[in-house]
């Protein structure tokens, strides 16, 4: 079993940092990309970042792109993203995620990803 467990959330002013952070216990051998996805109250899922299990390649959300930095650290098992220049739209619950089998290519919808955890309140005040 795989448990993800993400850190960082809180309450930040518009234009500020903020760095998230999702470490993976368990059976973390069968884990491959990981990605972080947030959804603000009334809206859907949405797609952040992800990075390659493999090479650390990644991929961003158009809303997020220049602004937000997704990375890993493999023997922490941790995977972080870096959030510059906050906006208030950012507000939401962030989740991280991981894939249960490999891809060749980065995968950057929900049901993509087997395991997530329970999320962290990101709230950004104008």
């Amino acid at each position: 079993q795989v448990k993800l467990v993400e850190s960082g959330g809180g309450l930040v002013q518009a234009g500020n940092s903020l760095r998230l952070s999702c470490a993976a216990s368990g059976s973390t051998s069968i884990i491959y990309d990981r990605a972080w996805f947030r959804q603000a109250p009334g809206k859907e899922r949405e797609f952040v970042a992800a990075i390659s299990w493999n090479d650390g390649s990644t991929s961003y959300g158009a809303s997020v792109e220049g602004r937000f930095t997704i990375s890993r650290d493999n023997a922490k098992n941790t995977v972080y993203l870096q959030m510059n220049s906050l906006k208030p739209e950012d507000t939401a619950v962030y989740y991280c995620a991981a894939r249960g089998q490999r891809s060749t290519v980065l995968v950057t919808i929900p049901r993509g990803y087997y395991y997530r955890g329970q999320g962290t309140q990101v709230t950004v005040s104008s």
